[in-house]
């Protein structure tokens, strides 16, 4: 797969999570609970977002290049969308951002290129179930079941299309004006659960609980990201060791870098946890709103 080691080791964390979410569903299977079938659907959709982000689902140039923290690996990459191109072309060359502002700034680009290809997936997904929904001759219980499924996908497609819209309006204010040196947040997964959080059915109390916890959140995201750094220089270093041949030297190497992957898996898979819980937590307040 030629991937680095920061990629490496996310891949791990999403395959684990995918792992434990089929193992769930396939007690809930057993148990009858999942009749309709879209539990199983959403795995699908997630397996599919995970082979195509790591370039493993047979296609060329389908993956999403790492963002390199040693080498300038922000140059080797494409955006995929002229708008957002554009954007950061303006941005790179406005001299308001310092390197590590246009670091952050890069990582924004890429989480909203990601939410962009994970609407695409589940847009084909609906496509594929209402064609099928169409050509149906007779309607049955069953069918009326399919229509609630596809009620809710529904649902998710305009969330997510919500999500996008406020996440470009947000480059775009960005890349024009600068970082807004009082904004209370700086990660992009963290300020989007915040904008969709104001926008859900909370109460003032849940939303301030809900602040603090995505506080806490953003702090475990740093601390992943610081990790990832020592792991990519861990890795350059351990290249670099392994290329003079001393074999002391490169076995103190080789434990440092087996601890530091380890760790930042271990991060990696915490931090997606959580993301999973706090988006789940929100996504049933959009919902409430719509009842």
């Amino acid at each position: 797969l030629h991937l680095s080691a920061v990629k490496l080791a996310e891949l791990h964390s999403d395959l684990k999570i995918q792992e434990k979410d089929e193992l769930s569903w396939k007690k809930l299977k057993a148990e009858g609970l999942d009749e309709d079938g879209e539990k199983e659907a959403k795995l699908r959709r997630n397996l599919d977002v995970i082979m195509t982000k790591y370039g493993m689902n047979g296609k060329k140039n389908s993956q999403l290049v790492d963002t390199n923290y040693i080498k300038d690996g922000m140059e080797s990459d494409t955006l995929d969308d002229p708008r957002l191109e554009k954007l950061w072309s303006k941005a790179k060359t406005s001299g308001k951002f310092s390197d590590e502002e246009l670091d952050k700034l890069w990582r924004e680009f890429k989480h909203h290129k990601e939410k962009i290809h994970e609407y695409n997936i589940l847009l084909e997904t609906v496509s594929r179930t209402e064609d099928i929904h169409k050509n149906l001759i007779n309607p049955s219980e069953e069918n009326l079941v399919k229509e609630e499924i596809l009620h809710n996908k529904h649902r998710e497609l305009k969330d997510k299309l919500r999500s996008i819209n406020q996440g470009f309006e947000r480059l775009r204010k960005v890349s024009h004006q600068g970082y807004d040196t009082t904004s209370e947040f700086e990660e992009p997964r963290v300020i989007d659960l915040w904008d969709m959080a104001k926008s859900a059915n909370f109460t003032e109390k849940e939303l301030e609980s809900f602040r603090e916890e995505l506080k806490h959140f953003e702090a475990k995201i740093e601390k992943h990201h610081h990790y990832q750094k020592q792991l990519e220089i861990s890795h350059q270093k351990l290249k670099h060791v392994e290329e003079t041949g001393d074999k002391d030297h490169l076995n103190r190497k080789k434990e440092k870098y087996t601890m530091l992957e380890e760790k930042t898996k271990e991060l990696g898979y915490k931090v997606k946890k959580h993301l999973q819980d706090l988006s789940s937590r929100i996504s049933q307040g959009l919902q409430h709103n719509e009842l």
